[in-house]
């Protein structure tokens, strides 16, 4: 997905977190299509503590570091689980990131009836997004594409 995207449109960046974030537009670039884990795990910054996703304390440090990357020209797409590990939710910081940008979507890959149990926050975000979409299945993911684009 990351890939194609950078392909398809100019001016994409690209960024992954865990509980620290790192820009990776710069290996999306650079790599024939092949991204692989070990170049993203070695990036300083990405696990900044206990390498439990920290929704939170990624999208802080995101606007924090990037705060001009998010626009009102901008889509956002987030793509994870929005479980929370029992930490702080990122709803404040949801809301400032649907404030700044044009749309925000989110990509979840659980199930949609998992959506919601235990520690996972959606239901803090959906409300900040312009729409949320199960990607559990190439063909889900395909549809979420067509509906964004």
């Amino acid at each position: 997905l990351l890939h194609a995207v950078h392909q398809e449109f100019r001016r994409v960046r690209s960024f992954v977190f865990v509980d620290g974030i790192v820009e990776i537009s710069d290996v999306l670039e650079s790599s024939p299509g092949v991204l692989d884990p070990r170049h993203l795990l070695d990036r300083r910054g990405l696990m900044a503590h206990d390498g439990r996703s920290d929704y939170a304390l990624a999208f802080e440090r995101f606007l924090r570091t990037w705060p001009d990357a998010v626009g009102p020209k901008t889509t956002v797409i987030v793509c994870g689980d929005a479980r929370s590990h029992d930490r702080r939710s990122a709803a404040p910081a949801m809301a400032e990131l649907a404030r700044r940008s044009r749309r925000l979507y989110w990509l979840d890959p659980e199930p949609r009836a998992e959506w919601n149990l235990a520690d996972s926050d959606l239901a803090l975000y959906e409300m900040y997004c312009t729409e949320v979409f199960e990607v559990s299945t190439l063909r889900q993911l395909s549809e979420s594409v067509a509906r964004i684009a």
